[in-house]
């Protein structure tokens, strides 16, 4: 609402400009407090679901729940939808046990499910019993299945024909279910057991003629995938295809529900947020929000890498101690290790990220395994070449000779081709053994470069001064 006019703001005004949300937010605090219960509805009117949730979500907690009871009952649950588990859970504690149920029972049964992993289980036990029979029923099924798989992220509601009838019975069935299904844009195809034998678009069926069977315009070639199917696949092959929504079968091929691409994108931005933390190694297997952890938590969770690194760095302390007689005549030598081990670990990142990415989304496999790490081995080489042309010539002025610079410049090939072929072979390994190559890879990459760029450096220095000195004497 203008704060001018007393006029609601509308979404178009703002949507080049700040997020509706923090438009919003402010002056629905305001009108809450002030207890102007009209104009927040009428300010909330032409404001999308997924803005009201953001908005909502900013208000102090005191207020959330009294902006929750201004919404329209079928509004109030698209909204409730979109909120944060954080805000969810909250509104749950708030809101009297009757409105609680009837927003659960009115929620779709993915979205249920979902909310129901984020509850204390005693909770979830006293909703589900007070849920009606079909809800009930449908939401125990989706519960059974494994989390992160197909079956826990799939909805039940979804139309399915019959290959015997005919396009205008069918748009009757459209007509009439559309309003309580997940999507009506993709329709399938079922025999009286419930196997799936085949998918219909909503624009093929309405270009048919009246009087053609659905098992005439259908298309038999569908692709699916299984309740057991791990998310990221699911993804995957939603992104593959172009679907806006999958279907999903059990092991006897009966259609059981379909994912949708909504909860597809979660997945996606799930799976990226958990190998990001993994990476970084901030976060242990847990994809809940970094920002809103328990401090305590997030550094016990930080530290354990650190504490392997810092051990780990030792043994870079030992090679340094071991090859102390050539830093003692060349004392120079020492102010160039930082320079080369951190080359080295910014390499190997490069090539570890450019890897995993690719076993995420498949390319590698097409690659093969071997000219993969080949390729970055010889981009390793390159990358070292290229920096040969800044770093030698300003470690040659340094050095005021030839020693520091040959020895630099050697080493610096030898380690970015080394890192290259580190960085891309251990997570390789550490996929084939079954592990995480983003969790486990960078601590390893890391400390492997560290000690032998160093290594590598010093034990060059030392054959290159050993040559001087023969030559002179």
């Amino acid at each position: 609402m203008d704060k001018a006019t007393g006029a609601p703001v509308s979404a178009s005004s703002v949507v080049n400009g700040p997020s509706i949300a923090d438009v919003v937010v402010e002056q629905l605090e305001a009108m809450l407090s002030a207890g102007n219960y009209d104009g927040v509805k009428a300010l909330l009117e032409p404001v999308q679901p997924v803005d009201i949730a953001e908005a909502i979500g900013g208000l102090p907690l005191i207020l959330q729940a009294l902006a929750f009871r201004l919404l329209s009952k079928n509004e109030a649950i698209e909204v409730y939808e979109y909120l944060d588990p954080a805000v969810q859970q909250s509104l749950l504690d708030r809101l009297r046990s009757s409105e609680v149920l009837e927003l659960v029972e009115e929620m779709s049964p993915d979205d249920r499910v979902r909310l129901f992993d984020e509850l204390p289980a005693k909770v979830v036990r006293r909703l589900l019993t007070e849920l009606s029979p079909s809800e009930r029923k449908v939401t125990a099924q989706l519960l059974g299945y494994e989390p992160e798989t197909g079956g826990r992220l799939m909805t039940t509601e979804f139309i399915d024909l019959k290959e015997f009838h005919s396009a205008a019975q069918a748009l009757s069935i459209v007509r009439r279910q559309a309003s309580d299904k997940e999507t009506i844009y993709s329709l399938y195809v079922t025999d009286r057991e419930r196997h799936l034998t085949g998918i219909l678009s909503l624009r093929d069926l309405v270009i048919a003629e009246p009087e053609d069977l659905i098992g005439d315009v259908m298309t038999r070639d569908v692709v699916s995938v299984r309740t057991d199917t791990d998310q990221e696949e699911v993804a995957r092959a939603i992104q593959r295809y172009d679907f806006l929504a999958l279907p999903v079968v059990d092991r006897e091929q009966r259609l059981v529900g379909i994912v949708t691409v909504d909860d597809v994108i979660d997945v996606i931005e799930q799976e990226a947020t958990r190998d990001l933390y993994a990476a970084g190694a901030v976060q242990a297997g847990d994809e809940d929000d970094y920002f809103q952890s328990n401090l305590f938590v997030v550094a016990r969770r930080r530290v354990v890498w650190l504490a392997v690194l810092v051990l780990a760095n030792g043994l870079t302390t030992q090679v340094i101690a071991m090859n102390d007689d050539v830093l003692q005549q060349v004392v120079l030598l020492a102010a160039f290790i930082p320079l080369l081990i951190g080359t080295g670990g910014n390499v190997g990142a490069q090539s570890s990220t450019v890897v995993i990415r690719g076993l995420s989304t498949q390319r590698i496999q097409a690659l093969g395994v071997v000219k993969a790490i080949f390729r970055e081995a010889i981009a390793g080489a390159l990358l070292g070449l290229l920096m040969l042309l800044v770093v030698v010539p300003f470690a040659w002025w340094r050095g005021e000779g030839p020693l520091i610079g040959a020895a630099v410049g050697i080493s610096l090939i030898a380690i970015t081709t080394l890192a290259a072929t580190a960085g891309a072979a251990l997570p390789l390994l550490f996929d084939r053994m079954g592990l995480d190559p983003a969790l486990m890879s960078a601590p390893f990459i890391t400390t492997a470069t560290d000690v032998a760029g160093v290594l590598i450096y010093l034990r060059t220095a030392s054959w290159l001064l050993a040559h001087i000195n023969g030559a002179i004497a």
